[in-house]
This record gives structure tokens, sequence and C-alpha cells, in this order.
């Protein structure tokens, strides 16, 4: 495997491979990876003859940069390493930040994809997608791809990248991978590791009270509201601080009607200084 840091670097690999008539799948993540991750990579080997990771922290789509969210998110390189080049990634792209954003973030042309960010997820974290949709923007013109590969579990950000790939006419499949969880249930994420002992006995309250509010849109019942008010109270009676729990259209994540076939539930909630967020997908006959 590959451990390459520059844009230059990249872009030679890349055009080798594909006057090879090679095609290329691009993960992007932000490192700390799990077996969630690896997932993504395995999809990735399926569809491509050559991988790419992607391993770069954001700082363009986090509110607070300085001694927040940024600085604490868990950053772990060399385990990184290891478990791509065990799962058979080819190339693994670690760049710096100056590498990424040469004159800074604070003022680099941004890509917005409008409606969607500010809702839900972005509507508790300003230019949180912006600065999603313009990172994945530029590691797709750095790596060129022919498919790139994403997980289910962020379904809003999923949804804001097939947009912005569509809208913007990148000629990438995008593909979305099902969330892998843990035994009882809890979406696998890097930020688990922020749940004490007592906290991650309780996490998988919000897989539960997805899989209560499918049952009962699978069922036959149609209010919504009376849906969403009831599973928020769970979530809050189990210690969990609900940002939102809602029942939305698959494909535009509209609020969802009774008319509608194809939906989703999602949530977002914290439980100690852990923000987890999740989704189950429903189709109605």
């Amino acid at each position: 495997m590959q451990t390459i840091t520059t844009i230059a670097d990249l872009r030679r690999q890349v055009a080798a491979w594909r006057r090879a008539g090679e095609r290329i799948a691009l993960v992007p993540t932000m490192g700390n990876l799990h077996a969630g991750h690896l997932q993504l990579v395995e999809e990735a080997r399926r569809r491509a003859e050559r991988v790419v990771v992607s391993v770069f922290v954001n700082p363009m789509q986090f509110s607070d940069t300085a001694g927040g969210d940024f600085e604490r998110y868990p950053r772990s390189a060399e385990a990184d390493r290891e478990k791509l080049a065990a799962s058979g990634t080819d190339l693994v792209f670690f760049p710096s930040q100056d590498e990424m954003y040469p004159a800074g973030f604070e003022n680099v042309t941004r890509v917005e994809v409008p409606g969607i960010s500010g809702i839900l997820c972005g509507a508790f974290r300003p230019g949180h997608f912006v600065g999603v949709a313009t990172v994945v923007a530029k590691l797709f013109n750095m790596a060129q791809p022919e498919v790139a590969v994403f997980g289910e579990k962020d379904y809003q950000q999923l949804l804001v990248i097939r947009r912005l790939s569509e809208e913007l006419c990148f000629p990438i499949e995008i593909v979305g991978v099902p969330t892998v969880r843990e035994a009882d249930g809890l979406a696998m994420s890097s930020r688990n590791q922020y749940l004490d002992t007592e906290q991650r006995q309780r996490a998988a309250a919000l897989y539960q009270a997805l899989r209560a509010a499918k049952e009962r849109l699978a069922s036959g019942e149609t209010d919504m509201a009376v849906i969403e008010v009831a599973a928020a109270a769970s979530l809050e009676a189990a210690g969990f601080r609900v940002e939102y729990f809602t029942v939305r259209r698959a494909h535009d994540l509209q609020p969802a009607t009774a008319d509608d076939a194809e939906l989703v539930i999602l949530a977002a909630a914290w439980l100690g200084e852990a923000r987890l967020i999740d989704n189950l997908r429903l189709r109605r006959d």
C-alpha cells in the first residue's frame, strides 16, 4: 500500500492507473477507522481495480476549530495505515491542512448544496455541509475516481453528496453502504469513544427508538408527529438530549406524509459529550 501526502503525487499515481485501464474507487474518511469504514473499503474493492482512501480531518466542517470538537476529534494515523493495508487498500492519501487549503480554509472557494444542507443536522451545525461539500468536491477533483463510497449512517450527507455530484456533473458513481452496527444495534462511529461505560450501555436506546418508530409506521400508523414525539420522549427519558427525531421522505428529506412510500427515520441526540446520529429506511406498500 502506498502512503501519499501531496496532491501532485496522488494525481501522478491515479493517471498511471488510468493509462493502464484500471477503474478507481475513492473512500473519503476522517480517519480513526473502525469496521464501518473497512466495510466501505470492501465495497470499493468490489467495484474497482484500485482503491484510494483519503484520511483528512476537515476543519471546514467543524463549527469550533479552536480547542473544541476539531481539536479533540480522535486521530490514529498509524493504526489507520495498518487497517487499510490489511484491507487491501492500494493508496492512502494523508494530506496536511496546508496541502488541502494552502491559502487557509477561512476564505477558500466554497461549494454549497442549498436547501438540503440547511435542515436537520445542517440546522444544528451551521456551515457543516458547506465544509463537507467543499472538501468532497476537492477530493473528487484530486483523485478523479469512477466511483466513490460513503456510509449510509450519515444519510443527509450522502444525499448532499449525490446532489453535489449530479449538479456539478462529476462523472462519478456515488455508492451508499448500509450502516455497520455493534451487537446491541449502536451505529459504529468514531465519536462513540466519547461515551463512558455507563453511557455506552444506554446508547443503544437510540437504535431501539428508531426500530420502534419503524414498526409503528410499518403497522400502518400515519400520524408522523405522534410517532416523533413519542420517540423523542423515550430518548429524553433514557438521558439523551434530543436535537431531532423525524420521519422524512427518503429522496429529499422533506417531511413525510401518509401518501409517501419511501421513508427514512432520522435522529440526532447527545449523550454526554457524544453527538450520535442514526437512521432507518422504510418502504411502505
